[in-house]
């Protein structure tokens, strides 16, 4: 036997749920919560967008919510998702747009921190 020399234990619940209980709300229905909430901009993103001159109409809008409830569905954090001529950096559990390139005017294209990509088509 090993004895904790000098620590208590940690306070709070040391033992697990008894058999089948349930903490908190299932996996279900938080993914369904993550797939309800909307498209946000982060401020750089939103002056990106606006400094290259790269519209988000409500078609646009549109095939990018799916693009990130597809990359949701498959365990993706951040993705590069390509439109169009537009690449975007989104964070795909907070559904927020990170940052957005116009392909035909970057000079290099190279993304970072990213664990996924996805392409959407018309």
């Amino acid at each position: 036997m090993i004895a904790r020399v000098g620590a208590p234990a940690p306070p709070g619940r040391t033992e697990a749920p008894a058999g089948g209980q349930k903490t908190g709300e299932s996996k279900g229905s938080a993914f369904a919560r993550v797939l309800e909430q909307e498209i946000r901009l982060s401020r750089h993103a939103a002056a990106r967008l606006q400094a290259r001159r790269i519209g988000l109409e409500a078609e646009n809008l549109s095939r990018l919510q799916s693009a990130l409830d597809l990359a949701a569905s498959k365990g993706a954090r951040e993705s590069l998702v390509i439109m169009d001529d537009t690449a975007m950096v989104v964070s795909v559990p907070s559904r927020t747009v990170i940052t957005a390139v116009d392909l035909g005017q970057a000079e290099e294209r190279v993304f970072t921190n990213i664990d996924s990509a996805v392409i959407i088509r018309r």
